[in-house]
C-alpha cells in the first residue's frame, strides 16, 4: 500500500486536525425502496428502471435496502460506526411528488424524523437537495433540458429549507451534475437515457442554474447551516503526446470538470479551444444574470473523487464491433486505460496519487475563490458474495479508504502538494451496498454487506476498521 499500512488507522487519526469530519454518504434513489409509499411521485429513474435492458440483470430499485422502513435500524449502525456525519439525499418527488404545486407533508415528515434521529445520536446530516431523482412530470416536460425545472427546484430547495433548516449543519444543493449531463443527457446510459451528444449541454447549464437559485433560497430562509454544491472531478491526461489526443483531453477536461467548476467559482464559463469551439456552441449565449445567480458564495466545495482520465482521439475500439452504435460509439475521444493501476469491480483505476493532484490543480485554478473543501465521496466496489454468514474479509477496501485519505491528508498537510487546501473532512461512499444504477446491485460498495433477499445487514471488515480510526481519532 502506499500509506505505511493501510490497517493502521490508529496512524492515520494521529493524523486528522480537530474537528475533520469523517463520515459516510449515501442517496435516497438507492436505498430507501418504498417507491409508492406515502405518497411519493415517480422519478425519471423509475421510469428508465422499468426499460428493458437499463439495467444489470432487470434489478428493480423498488425495495432497494428499504432503508426508508429500517432507518431506525441504520442510523444504530452509523453509531456503532462512530462517524461524525451522514451525508443524505432527500428525495424531491418523495416530498413534492410533481415537482410543482403541493409539498407532500408525509414525505417532510419522514426526513424530520430521521434529522432528528441523526442528531440525537450525535451525528451530524448533510443533506443534498438533489441526486439524480428528477420528479417523472418534470422529466417529461424536458428534464433539465428545460430552464423551468431549474426555478421548480429552487421552489423545492425552499421547502425543505422552511421545515429542516433549523437543523441541517450542511447543505449540498447538487451531487454530480456531471453525470446528469453527461450519462443521462449525453450518451444515454442513465436516466433519463437520452443520446444528445454535445448538444446535451444545457443540462449542464440549467444544472447550474438551479443550483445558483437553490443557494438563494437557502439564504433567503436564514438556514443555519453551511451551504455548497458536490460534483466529481478528475484529473484529465493525454493518452500520449500526441497533437490530436492532447487536444481532446484538453476538451474532455473542459466537458468533464470546468463546465462545472468555473461558473460556480469563477463566474464565467471556459473557453474552449477553437478547433473544438463549434461543440460548445450550446454555451455560447449564456445570459450575463444566470451567471450571476450560478457564481453565489458557496461555504465549502464538495469534491468526490474516483479515478483519474486517461483521454485518447478517436472511436473507442471496445466499440468498434459492438453491433448496434451506441451514442459513445460517436464520440470523437475515449478513455484509455492505466495498466499501471489494479481496478475495482467497476474496472475503475485505483490511482490514490491523482487525489492530491487533483487538490492541487483545483488550488492552482481558482486560488482564493476555491472554499474550503469536503471529500463528498470516495470509495470503491469489489466482487463480493450475495449472501454471507459473518464479516466479509474485504481488505481491498480497507486500503482503499486508507491510501485516499492518507494521500488527501499529506498532500494538505504542511509542505503537501496541496498544502494550501483547507481540507475540512472526508466521506465514504458508502454505508450499505446498494442499487447501483445502471449496475443494479452487481457493484457493491458498502462498508456493510446488504442481502438483497432478506436484506440482513452484515459489517465488513472495512466497517470495522473505520470504526477504529474514529474512535482512534476521538481517544
Amino acid at each position: 500500500m502506499t500509506v505505511q499500512n493501510a490497517g493502521a488507522a490508529e496512524d492515520l487519526a494521529n493524523r486528522l486536525h480537530p474537528g475533520f469530519t469523517l463520515g459516510v454518504a449515501a442517496a435516497a434513489f438507492q436505498i430507501e425502496g418504498s417507491l409508492t409509499a406515502d405518497g411519493r411521485g415517480p422519478s425519471s429513474w423509475d421510469a428508465f428502471a422499468e426499460k428493458p435492458g437499463t439495467i444489470v440483470d432487470g434489478h428493480s430499485p423498488a425495495v432497494a435496502c428499504d432503508h426508508y422502513n429500517r432507518s431506525d435500524e441504520d442510523i444504530a449502525l452509523m453509531r456503532e460506526l462512530g462517524v461524525d456525519s451522514y451525508r443524505f439525499s432527500l428525495s424531491w418527488p418523495r416530498i413534492q411528488p410533481g415537482g410543482t404545486g403541493p409539498i407532500n407533508q408525509q414525505g417532510l415528515d419522514f426526513y424530520d424524523r430521521l434529522i432528528d434521529k441523526l442528531l440525537q445520536g450525535g451525528i451530524s446530516p448533510m443533506v443534498t437537495l438533489f441526486h439524480w431523482d428528477t420528479p417523472l412530470p418534470l422529466e417529461h416536460a424536458g428534464g433539465w433540458m428545460n430552464r423551468t425545472t431549474a426555478e421548480r427546484f429552487a421552489a423545492y430547495a425552499a421547502a425543505a429549507a422552511a421545515r429542516f433548516g433549523d437543523r441541517v449543519e450542511q447543505w449540498v444543493t447538487l451531487n454530480e451534475p456531471v453525470c446528469v449531463a453527461l450519462q443521462g443527457y449525453a450518451v444515454g446510459v442513465h436516466a433519463p437515457g437520452r443520446s444528445l451528444l454535445f448538444d446535451a449541454l444545457p443540462a449542464a447549464h440549467y444544472q447550474l442554474l438551479g443550483h445558483g437559485l437553490a443557494v438563494q433560497a437557502l439564504r433567503a430562509a436564514g438556514v443555519a447551516g453551511r451551504i455548497g454544491v458536490s460534483n466529481m472531478h478528475s484529473p484529465v491526461r493525454p493518452a500520449s503526446k500526441r497533437l490530436s489526443d492532447r487536444l481532446m483531453a484538453q476538451a474532455f477536461d473542459l466537458i468533464f470538470n470546468r463546465v462545472y467548476a468555473d461558473p460556480i467559482l469563477l463566474g464565467r464559463y471556459p473557453k474552449p479551444p477553437l478547433p473544438v469551439r463549434p461543440w460548445f456552441r450550446a454555451l455560447g449565449n449564456i445570459p450575463d444574470g444566470d451567471l450571476k445567480t450560478i457564481h453565489q458564495p458557496l461555504d465549502f466545495y464538495g469534491l468526490n473523487y474516483y479515478y483519474p482520465m486517461k483521454v485518447a482521439s478517436g472511436r473507442d475500439p471496445a466499440e468498434a464491433g459492438a453491433g448496434q452504435p451506441s451514442a459513445m460509439s460517436r464520440l470523437p475521444f475515449h478513455l484509455a486505460a492505466f495498466p499501471e493501476y489494479e481496478t475495482t469491480g467497476f474496472g475503475w483505476p485505483v490511482a490514490p496519487d491523482h487525489l492530491g493532484v487533483l487538490l492541487r490543480e483545483m488550488k492552482d485554478r481558482y486560488g482564493a475563490a476555491l472554499p474550503p473543501i469536503f471529500i463528498t465521496e470516495s470509495g470503491a466496489s469489489f466482487p463480493e458474495p450475495e449472501h454471507v454468514l459473518g464479516p466479509v474479509q474485504d481488505s481491498n477496501r480497507i486500503g482503499y479508504i486508507a491510501d485516499h485519505l492518507g494521500h488527501a491528508l499529506q498532500a494538505t498537510g504542511p509542505g503537501g502538494l496541496a498544502h494550501d487546501v483547507e481540507l475540512l473532512g472526508y466521506y465514504v461512499w458508502t454505508l450499505l451496498d446498494n442499487f447501483e444504477w445502471a449496475a443494479g446491485y452487481s457493484q457493491r460498495f458498502g462498508l456493510v454487506h446488504v442481502d438483497f433477499d432478506t436484506l440482513e445487514r452484515t459489517p465488513k471488515e472495512s466497517f470495522y476498521w473505520y470504526q477504529s480510526l474514529c474512535r482512534s481519532r476521538r481517544a
